[in-house]
């Protein structure tokens, strides 16, 4: 099976300009590709795992990643998916979360001479003239086409800014200066980037002629991938100052039965036959599909040891054998307590539980919440320091364990 039939069946291709010439190029280990990443936050989130995956695939197949950082684009902020306008962010914001994200990726990709390389389109897209961008650039972009887009549709009736209205023409430069600078051919995106793909092919052709080689294909990374980088709570993130291995190793233990399949696909390394094998697995055999995608996704993000001491506390909570140290834990404070107390809600909201009092308040009186095994209904429930001092363990619903200590 060649790398582009294995992407096909692992689910990641949406569409593609020209099939048989982008199959030459990834067949071939003639591709140099790039990937958009905007540094919104100063971590990546399971959200962008379907792209440094692919790119992980793809070098393993000898083509060559471009690893595009947005720091340029953040300025303006992509209205992809958007219903309103993105906050903006100063310069150093921007450079910081983009620090942050070579150093996740790097446990990802290989860096280096004639390997991947990492490029930030701050120092390109931060020089341009304005006028001379209007005149070179903006005269290839037809107003109504872009109107047209995808990515435009869903702002017109809020308002779309004229600042946002530009991002589709700065997206497509990108492609064009990583073309011409460092002979990238391929692009890939979202299916919510479609639009701005093509506008970077287009662009190509227009300045530098019809035989110009620009190709794009477009992931299940919107529909899906992004899908998967949210829940109830917020995001999930790489980082595991912000999302225990513990926590992570949780979330993907914990996707519904339907996905399970589809995820191990999309994202693990485990070759295909032996994935396909598990595609008449049922009922209790799930749980042990969840387990193995729970554990080679952990063990890709941070490292086998935590992937194993991660499956010990889980198996250690979910069936009473094993170790319970690495379960997640918040240590209070004196400085948390009133009177020497402190109340369940403000636990729940410390320890990333509940992102308000409020909502924190529905889930006890809701009955999701257990306390060393027993159900807690009363809001106003609280805890005195002696109590703390043992340690208490916060169950939310079914798969969610908490340790409180003081």
């Amino acid at each position: 099976m060649t790398i582009y039939d294995e992407l096909v069946a692992r689910g990641l291709i949406a569409q593609v300009t020209d099939e048989e010439e982008i199959k030459e190029l990834i067949n071939n280990g003639k591709a140099t590709f790039y990937i958009g990443f905007d540094p919104t936050a100063d971590s990546l989130h399971v959200g962008h795992f379907m792209a440094l995956c692919l790119m992980k695939r793809l070098q393993m197949a000898g083509n060559k990643p471009v690893v595009l950082i947005g720091g340029g684009t953040a300025h303006v902020g992509d209205p992809s998916g958007r219903t309103d306008m993105r906050s903006m962010m100063t310069k150093e914001t921007i450079d910081h979360n983009c620090a942050c994200f070579k150093k996740q990726m790097e446990k990802f990709i290989e860096f280096g001479p004639d390997k991947a390389i990492m490029v930030n389109n701050a120092d390109w897209l931060l020089k341009l003239n304005y006028i001379d961008v209007l005149r070179d650039v903006g005269a290839c972009f037809s107003v109504n086409n872009m109107l047209r887009a995808e990515c435009y549709k869903q702002r017109m009736e809020k308002g779309l800014s004229f600042l946002e209205f530009n991002y589709m023409i700065m997206q497509s430069y990108d492609f064009y200066h990583l073309y011409k600078e460092y002979g990238c051919n391929m692009q890939f995106g979202g299916d919510d980037q479609w639009s701005n793909m093509l506008g970077g092919t287009e662009l190509i052709r227009k300045k530098l002629g019809k035989d110009a080689y620009a190709m794009t294909i477009t992931l299940l990374m919107n529909s899906e991938g992004k899908k998967m980088g949210k829940t109830a709570s917020g995001a999930v993130w790489l980082d595991p100052q912000k999302t225990t291995p513990y926590d992570f190793y949780q979330y993907w233990r914990n996707v519904d039965d339907a996905d399970v399949l589809k995820c191990i696909r999309m994202l693990t390394f485990l070759p295909l036959e032996e994935i396909d094998a598990m595609d008449k697995w049922e009922g209790s055999e799930l749980n042990k599909a969840k387990e193995i995608l729970a554990f080679e996704l952990t063990k890709l993000v941070h490292g086998e040891e935590e992937a194993l001491k991660a499956q010990e506390t889980a198996r250690a909570l979910f069936s009473g054998a094993g170790n319970l140290e690495n379960m997640p834990e918040t240590i209070l404070t004196t400085a948390d307590l009133v009177d020497g107390q402190i109340g369940l809600l403000s636990i729940m909201v410390k320890a990333g539980l509940s992102g308000s009092n409020g909502d924190a308040r529905r889930l006890v009186q809701q009955g999701g919440i257990s306390v060393d095994d027993v159900k807690v209904t009363d809001p106003k429930t609280s805890y005195a320091a002696d109590v703390l001092s043992n340690g208490i363990v916060i169950k939310k619903g079914k798969k969610v364990f908490h340790k409180i200590k003081m």
